[in-house]
């Protein structure tokens, strides 16, 4: 059928005025890989996340790594700086990613402290937590988006 401007367009494809949504660009095979790549890395991240917050403590405080002072805070940060700067990367939606981290920062900590056992909440934590966040939007603001 053709478009208001006379132009004919075949029926099998969809318009995005129709779908509401950008059609998809093709990529080549290599470009797929590599995207495909990245976002195994940034599930197995948000794994490792995942259980580095939510892993049981310990009652003789196994977790805590005394003999480097500040390693824990420097932890935090880089478990959410990772797969914040990977999702918003591969997705595109800085803020919305960085927000669901930021909440999930602040709600970990909660559960630590609530049902964790031999975990407590801590603040600093959640504030180490905020700080990898920035950092990781704050690097894909001054980064140009080459890939996604």
């Amino acid at each position: 059928m053709p478009d208001p401007n006379g132009s004919p367009e075949p029926a099998d494809v969809p318009d995005e005025r129709a779908t509401g949504w950008p059609l998809p660009v093709p990529e080549d095979p290599a470009e797929r890989r590599r995207r495909r790549r990245l976002w195994i890395a940034a599930g197995v991240f948000l794994a490792i996340q995942l259980v580095a917050v939510y892993l049981p403590g310990t009652p003789d405080g196994g977790l805590e790594l005394s003999w480097l002072p500040g390693a824990d805070k420097l932890v935090h940060g880089l478990i959410f700086a990772i797969p914040v700067y990977l999702f918003a990367r591969l997705s595109g939606r800085v803020g919305l990613v960085a927000g669901l981290f930021a909440v999930h920062a602040v709600v970990s900590e909660v559960v630590q402290w609530r049902f964790v056992p031999y975990r407590d909440g801590d603040v600093w934590d959640a504030v180490a937590d905020l700080v990898g966040i920035g950092l990781a939007v704050f690097v894909l603001q001054t980064k140009p988006m080459t890939w996604r």
